[in-house]
């Protein structure tokens, strides 16, 4: 009941837990196996649960049966199959999402499109590529090594495209290349009838377009719930011909946010500017044995021709110390520089280490950069006031930062005081004139939050447009709305 509390699951969850047994009728059971063969179909116990969390503290909501298309016809007729029965649908690719996603939380039949991996089309001179769900980021970069190009949408988790398209995800390289959003040129989408929509237009990969209502950004952030992303065309970019990295420490939060809002003023091309403050920082540290002052820092990465590296250390060299930085050092070979940024991406598990048999909950938000270094302060106060363990971490080039909370499931007056301050923190956001998620998504948690930064009338629109895709409230119920 803790837990439930802390992440305001609301009631629908009641209905399915991990012990929850399959409800689908054998007939149906088997129509699935006659679409995809009876070894892509699966009800038994541990493969629904494996397929009913995400890496959320969500509780398991298994799915009453799983199954595996290897194309986008098969899911076309399970789609249409289930849209006849009226079963629910759940889409999964890799299962990385923070926001309870994929949890069944009505049961019915979880996608799981892992096995739809090809990437069907390259093309270098129109700087694009086209990938099934089942394609992986990390999969992408390693099929592209060598073209001079990649795709540099970087969630930190090895995440399916499609995956990051459905979640709007971002990551550190979203303040110089960009969200997915910007990043996605075409879906192919199994709409929940089975039918099949491109969104902008069979085969199309324009760059830019003015032609009708932009359906592709409907569907990226959509979270599953109007239809299968079934295939995705996607912007990519050239390597930068030279690249380096550095770590700052500055003396407090405010200082180090104050250094980021003076970079990007100064039209400083930054490529990544991550935050630690000095809890994270320490965890950080020793998790990955790098030991890092036990102060507010920063990570920042620069990208160029090696003439134009040179001004942009500089600069950023200058910025720093006005702003009291300290420990400049540029790491320029990649075995540094990966050195460095996989410290940064094992943050989850460092915070997790600051408390031995804890368990983690993420939560993000996204101000206005001007904003910015009051809200983190003021966020930084409310974690200490509360007493709480919750190291903050951010993309704060784009405004956008997490708090990592650390606490004990059992204990159910500190779950109580999770569960506040995630509230607060959610609303001081949309007080600064910014979102409840940057890049999380709504999922289950922030359902009444979308509703405040949203209002009524904005809430009633998403629910007309969901309506008038998915009439019977099929495709992953019980998400954003």
């Amino acid at each position: 009941m803790a837990l439930r509390r802390v992440l305001a699951l609301g009631t629908a969850l009641g209905r399915r837990s991990c012990c929850s047994k399959p409800s689908l009728p054998p007939d149906f059971v088997e129509a699935l196996s006659a679409v995809v063969g009876t070894p892509n179909v699966s009800t038994a116990t541990a493969v629904r649960e494996q397929h009913g969390h995400d890496e959320s503290m969500h509780p398991c909501a298994p799915p009453d049966a799983v199954v595996w298309p290897q194309s986008v016809g098969q899911v076309q007729e399970l789609a249409a199959l289930c849209y006849r029965r009226r079963v629910p649908m759940v889409p999964f690719g890799t299962g990385t999402g923070l926001e309870g996603g994929v949890n069944a939380v009505q049961g019915g039949v979880c996608f799981d499109l892992s096995r739809m991996d090809t990437i069907t089309e390259l093309s270098l001179e129109d700087f694009s590529v086209t990938v099934e769900p089942g394609v992986t980021r990390k999969a992408l970069n390693s099929h592209l090594r060598g073209t001079g190009l990649w795709f540099p949408v970087d969630p930190g988790a090895d995440a399916s495209l499609c995956g990051m398209a459905a979640t709007g995800a971002s990551g550190t390289n979203a303040v110089r290349y960009g969200t997915m959003r910007p990043n996605v040129l075409n879906l192919r989408v199994v709409l929940p009838d089975g039918r099949l929509l491109h969104t902008a237009g069979p085969g199309r990969q324009a760059r830019k377009r003015a032609a009708g209502y932009d359906l592709t950004s409907l569907f990226v952030g959509s979270e599953g719930t109007l239809g299968f992303l079934t295939q995705a065309t996607l912007r990519l970019h050239p390597l930068p011909e030279a690249t380096a990295a550095t770590i700052a420490s500055f003396p407090g939060v405010g200082a180090a946010v104050a250094c980021t809002v003076q970079v990007l003023q100064a039209a400083v091309p930054v490529a990544r500017i991550e935050f630690l403050d000095e809890v994270m920082a320490d965890a950080c540290g020793r998790y990955s044995g790098m030991g890092l002052p036990v102060a507010a820092t920063l990570l920042l990465e620069l990208h160029g021709s090696r003439n134009s590296l040179a001004e942009q250390q500089r600069q950023t060299e200058e910025i720093v110390r006005l702003n009291g930085g300290s420990g400049l050092a540029w790491a320029e070979e990649p075995e540094e520089r990966g050195r460095l940024w996989a410290m940064r991406h094992n943050a989850w598990y460092a915070a997790l280490a600051l408390r031995p048999g804890c368990q983690g909950y993420s939560t993000d938000v996204c101000v206005p950069i001007s904003r910015l270094p009051d809200v983190v302060v003021e966020t930084k106060q409310d974690l200490q006031d509360s007493g709480l363990t919750g190291p903050m971490v951010g993309h704060v080039g784009d405004g956008n930062f997490h708090c990592i909370l650390i606490f004990n499931t059992q204990d159910p007056e500190e779950a109580q005081r999770i569960h506040a301050f995630t509230q607060r923190l959610g609303r001081r956001a949309l007080a600064a004139g910014g979102t409840c998620t940057g890049e999380h998504g709504v999922g289950l948690g922030k359902r009444a939050l979308l509703l405040e930064e949203l209002g009524q009338e904005g809430l009633d629109t998403l629910r007309s447009i969901k309506a008038a895709l998915d009439p019977h409230n099929l495709m992953n119920p019980g998400k954003v709305l």
